[in-house]
């Protein structure tokens, strides 16, 4: 009886066999690919074949990124049904662009009027700004490429990003948990080049869910380049430790961790910041949760007040209590609340507290305040000189 049953399952088995084999190999895949064309478009092209008409196509794509879910897009392709058919679609950068360097996994599923279906295997692409010969240089999770300037030059900016991450861990406790890319472009024109509508001002920016970092570094700008490169990888490290779906850090908090990471506050920053104190012009903590404004010296003003707070914030509570507040931010608190939790006052409570800290400074040895005419017009005249890309191009 068993052996009965055992055959009569075979004989199912190969009869049905053939049929479903049949099935798949009713559709053929002749050609899948993608195609870059840096920064405005990646398309991705179909070739496929059946012995009946095919009716759908239709490309399925994710990218390598840090989301909350798994997030898989998919676009329909418009082609005449027919038993052999070619298609694609275009991935326009102008609506949603992707960083140098980014990964998306994409596959298609075909189906033809008989009723078959196929899904190709999955195939990775990579959005490489392919215009330029780089070179890379990588350490641990850090990899830099460039294409311009020795391998000293590389080696520096490696070096500073290492320096600034070292700081970050001594400082408020925060690594990176994921692999960061750096890529030194030669110029800022070279990087607004790789960018979909940029602001003319843009020197770098940190793509925080990419763990990517573009900035604009020439071999003769070290000294800003190296900055620069810490203002940006502390954004990335900071948006990595908080990374969540409820947390929404104030701007103030952001832009100061990474200002204060750079070290000292530059002077003509400085001197925004005192003139502002001399004058009682100090922008409120709570406005500083919302974006900068556009206005260059209510920008220069804006960062030097957030550089302050931070640095108020470490002096006066330690680091442990930097990394507590970050740590409740994480976990979707709001502004008010986190500072309550952590330190026991609110925003107000912390804008009453830093004001009644900072005093209106003098000239060394002269007793002459900021706020006295000559000194105005001479710091004005020094704000003025400074381009916009110079002060605020790493702002981002």
């Amino acid at each position: 009886m068993i052996r009965r049953i055992v055959l009569i399952i075979l004989a199912l088995i190969f009869s049905l066999g053939p049929s479903i084999v049949a099935a798949e190999d009713e559709i053929n895949i002749l050609n899948s690919a993608a195609e870059v064309h840096f920064p405005n478009e990646l398309v991705f092209f179909l070739e496929a074949e059946s012995s009946a008409d095919i009716i759908d196509a239709r490309l399925h794509y994710h990218v390598d990124k840090m989301n909350y879910a798994r997030v898989t897009s998919e676009a329909w392709t418009d082609f005449v049904p027919a038993s052999k058919m070619e298609t694609r679609w275009t991935w326009d950068m102008r609506q949603a662009s992707l960083p140098p360097g980014s990964e998306v996994t994409y596959w298609w599923t075909v189906e033809d009027a008989a009723g078959n279906r196929i899904e190709t295997p999955p195939q990775v692409i990579h959005f490489d700004d392919n215009r330029h010969s780089w070179q890379s240089l990588t350490r641990g999770i850090l990899t830099l490429f460039w294409y311009e300037g020795d391998e000293a030059f590389a080696r520096e900016l490696m070096d500073t990003c290492e320096e600034g991450l070292a700081r970050l861990t001594e400082g408020i406790g925060t690594y990176p948990e994921k692999p960061i890319n750096v890529y030194v472009y030669a110029s800022a024109n070279d990087l607004r080049g790789s960018m979909i509508f940029p602001q003319e001002w843009t020197g770098g920016v940190a793509f925080t869910y990419f763990g990517t970092i573009a900035i604009g570094i020439s071999p003769g700008n070290l000294d800003w380049g190296k900055s620069a490169l810490v203002h940006e990888l502390t954004h990335l490290v900071v948006h990595q430790a908080t990374f969540s779906p409820y947390a929404q850090l104030p701007i103030w908090l952001d832009e100061g961790l990474a200002m204060y990471n750079e070290g000292e506050l530059k002077p003509y920053i400085r001197a925004s910041l005192d003139r502002a104190v001399a004058d009682d012009l100090l922008i409120s903590v709570r406005s500083l949760c919302s974006p900068f404004s556009a206005d260059s010296e209510k920008a220069y003003l804006s960062y030097a007040e957030s550089y302050s707070l931070v640095e108020y914030l470490l002096d006066n509570y330690g680091d442990e209590k930097m990394l507590d507040l970050l740590t409740i931010f994480k976990e979707g608190s709001t502004y008010d609340d986190a500072l309550t939790a952590v330190y026991g006052f609110d925003i107000d409570g912390l804008d009453q507290r830093w004001r009644e800290s900072l005093e209106a400074p003098t000239l060394a040895g002269l007793g002459v305040p900021w706020s006295h005419p000559p000194i105005i017009a001479a710091l004005s005249a020094l704000i003025n000189s400074l381009t916009f890309p110079e002060a605020l191009a790493i702002k981002n």
